[in-house]
């Protein structure tokens, strides 16, 4: 990496899924309002839904999602029964109508954590409360050590069609430092499965910046992965927040690679999967070229959601389980992030948001800035603001703050529109992040750049 680059590598920046980010979410938000929301959605609103499931069979030290290791299986059915309550109630006060959710997105933590059974149970809620639009997209994140043959017929049979699992790194010695032992034989046999099951779609993780990760070893990773051709393949930068995600103290720091050693591991990464044939999307996906997602990026139609990338235009995300977050036009709302407090606010009739942010106009004009930054590596700032009823001259400090990273190379600006060389897609996060009026850089608050 150029030196002149490492500034803006070493950046704190958010990862864009949203703006404004969930680090600007007020806590004490009205439960009610977002129940307002929910009613308040137009009756041909499109909607996606997203159900998270905080329980997983084993920990890895890497991970920074909301989950745990339950004790019991008991601990999941009865999580399940307060999401069959919350997504009930808001079915009922829901002003959209039934049949118009076109994806649906099981996260975690590990999904495949339920049984089939309550999987279903939750499928057949949705559908019965919300609606599944015909040939919708139902997707689920998994673990691979835990789907057999039964299990992913199963699962093809309730109507899953796209699969996503972490794969991280194939070589023995990372994946020791990191507590997910999965070999690349049982990661191949997973494949086939899926795909006799009738699996779409099938997705991997893959990440750098892990113990014991070299240029190298990310290398072969990336062409294993590569040859078992999974449709999607998401390369994540790991992200060591011990302060926050405390397993991950597991992790020693001496061991973890510098920033300039992650970027030519990124590099590494995707220099390999271009070359056998992957296309390159946004900062971090590649797909195959017939993939939908690389599809929509050739259109200039590429969304960006708390997914990720995504093709997904819903006019609605609706939410279910704790921590979750759903976007509505007004803004945003999350549930409780203790499972407890979620529960019990379910338990007693009422909604477990508890932290939200209800959206400007101005702020709507950023995210369409930002969006189109990260998913199609431009943006005509003059021609979005003017759509959103303001000046462009209010932009000036956004100009302002690009001028270092135009002094680096890493973005140009001509007459009105801001585009960034795909050969610094790593940077996509540092251009939009000066269009961010909330932004204040505090050490450890966000992911590096790199």
């Amino acid at each position: 990496m150029e030196q002149k680059l490492l500034p803006f590598a070493l950046q704190d920046v958010p990862r864009y899924t949203s703006y404004p980010t969930a680090v600007q979410f007020q806590d004490g938000f009205p439960a009610g309002l977002a129940d307002q929301w929910l009613a308040e959605l137009r009756p041909t609103a499109s909607l996606s839904a997203y159900v998270h499931v905080p329980f997983c069979q084993q920990l890895c030290w890497y991970c920074g999602c909301h989950t745990s290791v339950p004790n019991s299986y008991g601990r999941a059915s009865t999580y399940v029964d307060s999401l069959i309550r919350d997504i009930t109630r808001s079915g009922t006060i829901s002003g959209a109508r039934k049949g118009n959710v076109q994806h649906l997105h099981f996260g975690g933590g590990t999904p495949t954590y339920l049984s089939n059974a309550d999987l279903g149970r939750i499928l057949a809620c949705i559908n019965g409360s919300f609606g599944l639009a015909p040939g919708a997209e139902i997707a689920l994140e998994s673990d691979p050590r835990g789907i057999t043959r039964d299990r992913a017929f199963g699962l093809a049979a309730m109507g899953f069609n796209r699969i996503s699992f972490g794969v991280q790194d194939f070589a023995l010695p990372v994946q020791m430092k990191i507590n997910r032992l999965q070999t690349y034989g049982l990661v191949a046999h997973v494949t086939t499965l899926l795909r006799e099951a009738g699996f779409a779609s099938i997705n991997f993780d893959l990440m750098y910046g892990l113990p014991a990760q070299t240029v190298g070893s990310v290398r072969q990773t990336a062409q294993q992965a590569a040859a078992l051709r999974p449709n999607r393949i998401a390369v994540f930068g790991y992200a060591h927040v011990p302060w926050f995600k405390k397993h991950q103290r597991m992790i020693s720091d001496a061991e973890l690679p510098g920033v300039s050693e992650r970027y030519e591991q990124a590099s590494a990464i995707a220099e390999e999967l271009v070359g056998a044939g992957y296309i390159a999307i946004g900062l971090d996906h590649f797909a195959l070229p017939d993939d939908a997602l690389a599809v929509v990026a050739s259109t200039g139609t590429l969304r960006r959601n708390f997914q990720g990338y995504t093709t997904d235009t819903a006019d609605a995300l609706i939410a279910f389980g704790a921590s979750a977050i759903s976007e509505f036009p007004q803004g945003f709302a999350q549930a409780a992030r203790d499972t407890l407090a979620w529960s019990e606010a379910i338990t007693d009739g009422k909604s477990p948001v508890m932290r939200g942010l209800a959206t400007t106009a101005e702020d709507r004009m950023r995210t369409a800035i930002i969006e189109q930054i990260m998913c199609n590596f431009a943006a005509d700032i003059g021609q979005i603001a003017d759509r959103h009823g303001f000046n462009n001259t209010m932009l000036k400090d956004s100009l302002f703050r690009l001028q270092p990273l135009v002094e680096a190379g890493l973005t140009n600006i001509n007459g009105s529109t801001v585009r960034v060389p795909k050969e610094h897609r790593l940077f996509l996060r540092s251009v939009a992040c000066a269009f961010d009026s909330h932004y204040t850089g505090a050490k450890n608050r966000h992911a590096k750049a790199i």
